[in-house]
């Protein structure tokens, strides 16, 4: 029995129905990963992996995610097993704790197969910037499959596993979900822990999931989110249950166009598939109306001041000092700085913080940094207003499907305009997703659905009842096996 492709509630039903052992389930996934070509993965996890499945075959393990095999995007802290950041300069870090998302979902009985490959600190939209090698679309070897966790996309997409964390900071488990053709949804910010969390941008990031459809990513959900005294960000509302409500109906349910999100320069196939969705979200019920948001046409530059001042104060840890990678053949304490850090971080790593220290530097604070947060502020008044006015906002995932690799590496100002849709919903903290509603030259592209905050349950519905009426989210890579 092939397990490729399944989804996560078809392999829990198969393992409560005893049609697959636990063990039969993970070693088909680690035989998967041997013969993958999209580099997805930088660290795997098997020997403890296969001891786990056989203590839930033998009953020894309990829970909602029992025995089902997941990966971990590789800024999450993982005990015991190596966690990179994709960067040389934590090339050999091993942490003595888990990450608290990590700790949640072990709690639930999954088992960690793996660390999947993500652009360096999660820094790009591309998955080009790894120290490990850049990640592989699985459905164009030749292209990217997003970032910064295209990992954990391309492995769900791929089928080597069911579900992956990712992580989202202006956009970066929405734009590979759509590019990879899969679903991945952004949580409103402070519902999933940071604790363990390896910092990029700390107001910004969120972690979340990647699945095959929404249904998953809800079951997922309702693991990765928790308070957590640990985290000072963390939300102590009540615990949901994201699939209590999946099934409602969309009848009169409001769904809001920005008028600033002009889609009329992107791609036909991109246009047509909107129109599309918009037809089938108009036969369940919904209706639709245009809100303008004057301010979003801010978010781009917003989001290139606040995250890499937060990077550039958040990075200055990785010194050489403590832990991490540590440069030779210095002559003092400041050469072991510079080296260190130098010969650590890549290129784009070190433009974001060379910003950032610009940005936050004394004659130039109030001219950027603070006019971007006074921008920021105004970005999230709009979605207040909108979301008086609608449920939930809709528009394309991605400006375009997946690129060829390396044909925007020499141009930071346009891969930084690949967040062009995503960006908003970060500097604001509202939950988000990104589902497949179409192809674009035989390449995925996706549809996001922006919730109001702590709505992660009405965009949840809204893309269970778009996945329950079309077939993008079944399609799959074809690599002559496709099931």
């Amino acid at each position: 029995m092939s397990i490729k492709y399944k989804t996560l509630s078809e392999l829990k039903e198969l393992l409560e129905k005893k049609d697959i052992s636990s063990f039969e389930l993970v070693e088909e996934t680690f035989k998967n990963i041997s013969s993958s070509k999209t580099n997805s993965f930088i660290t795997l996890n098997e020997e403890v992996a296969l001891t786990k499945a056989k203590e839930f075959d033998q009953g020894e393990c309990e829970g909602d995610l029992a025995g089902l095999p997941i990966a971990q995007k590789d800024l999450f802290c993982t005990k015991n097993l190596r966690t990179t950041c994709g960067s040389r300069i934590l090339e050999n870090f091993i942490p003595p704790y888990n990450a608290t998302v990590v700790e949640n979902l072990s709690k639930a009985g999954s088992i960690c197969v793996g660390k999947t490959n993500m652009d360096e600190f999660a820094m790009g939209s591309s998955n080009e910037t790894s120290y490990f090698g850049a990640v592989k679309n699985p459905w164009d070897l030749e292209r990217v499959p997003g970032g910064s966790s295209g990992g954990s996309a391309a492995a769900v997409a791929e089928g080597l596993v069911c579900a992956a964390t990712g992580t989202d900071t202006g956009g970066s488990i929405r734009q590979p979900a759509a590019l990879c053709g899969i679903t991945g949804i952004k949580p409103t910010y402070g519902r999933a822990s940071r604790w363990g969390m390896i910092a990029f941008a700390s107001s910004l990031d969120q972690a979340g999931a990647f699945a095959r459809n929404a249904e998953d990513c809800a079951l997922l959900l309702n693991h990765i989110c928790s308070h957590d005294e640990k985290d000072s960000t963390s939300l102590s509302n009540d615990k949901e249950n994201y699939l209590e409500n999946i099934n409602n109906d969309l009848k009169g349910k409001k769904i809001g166009i920005v008028k600033e999100f002009d889609i009329s320069n992107l791609s036909k196939e991109v246009q047509d598939s909107f129109e599309q969705s918009k037809k089938i979200f108009e036969s369940l019920g919904a209706n639709f109306v245009e809100v303008s948001m004057p301010n979003i046409k801010l978010s781009v530059p917003t989001y290139y001041v606040v995250a890499p001042a937060e990077c550039s104060s958040n990075l200055s840890r990785f010194d050489g000092v403590k832990y991490g990678y540590r440069a030779e053949n210095v002559n003092d304490l400041e050469d072991l700085y510079i080296k260190s850090r130098s010969e650590g971080f890549g290129d784009e790593v070190k433009r974001r913080i060379l910003i950032g220290t610009y940005v936050l530097s004394a004659g130039f604070y109030d001219a950027y940094y603070k006019k971007a947060q006074q921008s920021r502020r105004m970005i999230k008044n709009d979605f207040v207003k909108a979301f008086s006015e609608v449920d939930v906002i809709m528009s394309p995932s991605s400006p375009s499907s997946a690129f060829k690799i390396g044909s925007k590496t020499e141009d930071p100002i346009e891969m930084y305009l690949e967040d062009l849709f995503t960006i908003s919903s970060n500097l604001a903290g509202v939950p988000a997703m990104s589902i497949p509603h179409g192809f674009s030259k035989n390449l995925p592209i996706g549809l996001q659905l922006i919730g109001n905050y702590l709505e992660e349950s009405e965009i949840l519905n809204f893309a269970h009842q778009y996945q329950k009426n079309t077939d993008w989210h079944i399609r799959n890579p074809d690599f002559g096996d496709n099931s």
